[in-house]
């Protein structure tokens, strides 16, 4: 069974949502619960789809969204989890009560990358920049043409993965006898 697309019916809304249109998700939500995303857009008298009722929802009128400016402990916190979890932004904003996972990520992009480059850290591996860069130069994994650690941080500093064994090579069978012979050993 497959799922119809989100949005291309014909009577739907996709622009800005109007203030009508945030009371009425509201009052819908507050009288019958979050959930059933796919049939509250009729149930609550809205020309829009599902998935973006959800979205407005979780990301915008939530009563427990915190609005405004990051404080400085918020923006400790998110460098720590981002250090530990990476660019797992669902996971960062658990942490984080009354954020989204799209906030956190559109914060972190246009303010807390900049402010580390800013301040000589790499926001990808939260290491000094000129030490990272310093350390692949005494690896010899640099070219001695290559620009040193533009503020970008654009070169990949990183050296190639040592294996343990050669790996092997892997020989696709694309012949009728071999792909029959695959058939008959599922069998």
């Amino acid at each position: 069974m497959v799922r119809s697309p989100c949005c291309e019916k014909a009577h739907t809304n996709k622009g800005t949502w109007t203030k009508e249109e945030d009371q009425r998700l509201i009052a819908h939500i507050k009288a019958h619960g979050e959930g059933r995303w796919r049939s509250l857009p009729k149930a609550a008298g809205l020309l829009r789809c599902g998935k973006s009722c959800r979205l407005r929802w979780i990301n915008y009128l939530r009563p427990d969204l915190k609005r405004g400016n990051f404080t400085e402990e918020e923006d400790a916190l998110i460098i720590h989890l981002h250090s530990r979890l990476g660019n797992k932004w669902s996971l960062i904003a658990g942490r984080l009560p009354g954020r989204t996972d799209n906030e956190i990520k559109n914060y972190w992009n246009t303010h807390i990358k900049r402010k580390l480059l800013s301040k000589g850290v790499d926001p990808s591996t939260h290491r000094p920049i000129d030490a990272t860069c310093e350390k692949s130069e005494e690896k010899g994994w640099r070219s001695e043409e290559a620009p040193r650690c533009p503020d970008l941080n654009l070169e990949l500093c990183m050296g190639l993965p040592s294996f343990q064994q050669e790996p092997k090579c892997v020989v696709p069978s694309n012949t009728t006898l071999d792909y029959r012979r695959n058939l008959q050993m599922i069998k």
